[in-house]
């Protein structure tokens, strides 16, 4: 029986397990990347560990605490500056662009394995690359040398032909994926793209689709590497790092759909989730206050000359804001000579650094009750910075229409107002300049770098043991789709990332401001805090930070619906039991405030039980829950989580 990509690269790749679906393997990692606002603890991480040297290929990005508000972020860059040079980690210098970006052109290839400390990661799946987002702390052991493990994903081949027809873009294709899929119900698949209309997608196009096919829940999304990909790595310089990878003819697949390129129409993603999806010509008229592109879905050299190219000669409507973020220094430049730079500003746009900036709300708000249009991949209600606003997502091309016309405009109608589609073409050459890098020092030179630690960076907490039971009470109940935005805000807190005792005081904030200081006060009387969530508990953000401060709080276990793969990862990592409903209707039965008990939790992880029982004390009620974790896991949970459990000398 012929093998998919995927199942081609986890095997060649297996240091442990057995490579069928549903079970956990663990893997070697060739690279890894982390960002500033999860690097910080990952490397805090990497250094509790005892970890004396780099064994990835590893990359320090610097793109999302670019705001320098204090000494905080100031500080957490010379930090991650300093661990690079002692460790032996390329550093990409604040300003060289959003990691995805930079790690697409400059270091992604075929047929490895990468895992970053970031949900969208698997962008790298576009040049052929099996890419996942992780939590810090696993990244910590990877480049420590130890495997990642995950689950043996099924595999959904997405069928692609026909073609791409003017106006529609690879944020449409992948939007219409969304309209399919959805935002929950795929944890534990892979999504592989094949058939004839692969081949009419560049690299730019193709990893814009796997950007955003984490919002899907699947484990990651992946290309064939074939003639497209030797081309686009041709263009950057690295023609010797291509290595064509397919499926083989007789490959099977757990599902497959087919979506026909020609077919595609200009897609929006509506508020307040990537998953309310429809056609851009249901929701035409809605005025627009705001229009920002960029983000690392869509800020290639592609996405802003359509821009520049539609707005050729126009000046922004006047009741709108305009703001546009190239991913990277390449970009710029490569738009700039393009003259495309000049277009953008002459249109009134406003250029902000290449960072992730408006897309994680840290900058470039909406005002209050404002509808925005943004290409970026999230539109969580309150991620933009205003709780109030509306955020739709959209192609670049329907963007540049909503600019020009100052509310939702399908851009097929711009051919009514004289403007001509243009098939924008990659260039021959992208500019290549590698100065914002710091490459790794010479080994002989690290034992002399004194890593910098600035008085806001704290050392990771770590949690005690498991407990022979769980006692104590529902310190908050939340709905469904709660994501780790919820859970751990970011925008103005962002700073706080090297100092949990401080971001732990935001926890749950957007929700309920008031939990860090109930948790804290069952912390201190010896009550356990539990929290209860709904379906896809966990969304979004691979953020760590949505489990190591609650931990930090005094969270033993979190009951849900079910939990995204990410998240359940970093709750087990942090030893808080992760814990499902077995009839989901029983969430009904519990309130905020109730006494729960659950008897014999370390003997059920002890000894491999799926069956838990909590008591309800208050109700005076008993529920039965799933406990689903692997062997690994359950060792990991009994010592308190990945730091003690590796620091035990535990294999990871």
């Amino acid at each position: 029986m012929g093998k998919n990509i995927v199942q081609k690269i986890l095997e060649a790749h297996l240091v442990e397990g057995v490579p069928e679906p549903g079970k956990e393997i663990g893997i070697k990692v060739d690279q890894t990347l982390t960002q500033d606002a999860t690097g910080t603890a990952a490397y805090l991480e990497f250094e509790a560990m005892g970890f004396k040297e780099v064994k990835t290929e590893a990359v320090s990005y610097v793109d999302h605490n670019t705001v320098q508000v204090g000494f905080e972020n100031a500080d957490d860059h010379n930090y991650l500056r300093t661990v690079a040079k002692k460790f032996g980690i390329t550093y990409s210098r604040p300003g060289n662009g959003i990691c995805h970006q930079v790690q697409l052109e400059r270091f992604a290839k075929p047929g490895r394995v990468l895992i970053g400390s970031d949900s969208h990661t698997p962008t790298a799946g576009g040049i052929g690359e099996f890419a996942v987002g992780v939590g810090g702390l696993d990244v910590a052991v990877a480049m420590g040398g130890g495997p990642y493990y995950l689950t043996f994903p099924k595999v959904i081949k997405i069928e692609l032909t026909g073609k791409l027809r003017p106006w529609v873009s690879a944020k449409d294709v992948v939007l219409k994926v969304l309209s399919i899929l959805h935002t929950k119900g795929n944890v534990g698949y892979a999504i592989e793209y094949g058939g004839e209309g692969v081949k009419t997608l560049t690299v730019p196009e193709r990893a814009t689709i796997t950007n955003m096919g984490a919002e899907t829940g699947v484990t990651t999304s992946i290309f064939p590497s074939d003639e497209m990909t030797l081309d686009f790595m041709r263009r950057e310089g690295r023609e010797k790092d291509w290595v064509e990878l397919k499926a083989d003819p007789d490959a099977q697949y757990d599902k497959v759909i087919q979506i026909n390129l020609s077919e595609v129409e200009p897609m929006i993603a509506c508020p307040d989730s990537p998953g309310n999806v429809t056609t851009v010509r249901e929701v035409e008229g809605i005025k627009v206050d705001q229009v920002a592109v960029g983000s690392c879905t869509n800020s290639s050299y592609r996405d802003l000359m359509i821009v520049a190219h539609i707005l050729k000669g126009r000046v922004a409507h006047p009741d709108l804001e305009f703001g546009v973020a190239p991913g990277s220094r390449q970009v710029i430049e490569m738009v700039d000579e393009g003259k495309g730079l000049e277009t953008l500003v002459k249109a009134g746009a406003r250029i902000f650094e290449s960072a992730c900036g408006f897309c994680i709300g840290n900058s470039f708000a909406p005002g209050t009750n404002a509808v925005s249009l943004r290409t970026n991949n999230r539109n969580f209600k309150g991620r933009c910075g205003t709780p109030s606003a509306k955020v739709y997502l959209v192609s670049p091309e329907t963007a540049a229409a909503a600019v020009i016309t100052g509310k939702i405009t399908d851009p097929r109608r711009l051919e009514e107002m004289g403007i001509k589609y243009e098939d924008i073409k990659l260039p021959q050459r992208f500019i290549l300049d590698d100065s914002m890098f710091i490459f790794p020092l010479p080994e002989e030179e690290r034992e002399k770098v004194e890593i910098f630690r600035g008085p806001n960076i704290k050392p990771i907490p770590k949690n005690d043991p498991l407990k022979e039971k769980i006692k104590g009470m529902v310190t908050i109940k939340v709905g469904d789709k709660v994501t780790t935005d919820h859970i751990m805000p970011a925008g103005p807190y962002l700073k706080y990332r090297s100092n949990v005792p401080k971001y732990a005081t935001h926890v749950f904030e957007p929700i309920d401001p008031s939990f860090p200081q109930r948790a804290l006060n069952n912390k201190e009387r010896g009550v356990d805090n539990i929290i209860v969530g709904g379906e896809s508990y966990g969304q979004g953000s691979s953020r760590e930070h949505a489990a190591l401060c609650p931990m930090y709080l005094g969270v033993k276990a979190v009951i849900a619906k079910s939990i995204e793969r990410i998240h359940q990862a970093n709750l087990v990592n942090f030893g808080i039991a992760p814990l499902l409903f077995e009839n989901p209707s029983d969430y009904d039965l519990i309130e905020q405030g109730d006494e729960l008990e659950i008897p014999d939790i370390r003997k059920a992880v002890e000894s491999g039980a799926e069956d838990v029982v909590v008591k309800d004390v208050t109700k005076n009620k008993e529920f039965k829950l799933k406990l689903y974790l692997t062997d690994r896991q359950r060792r990991i949970i009994l010592e308190g989580g990945l730091l003690p459990y590796t620091a035990k000398g535990g294999r990871s």
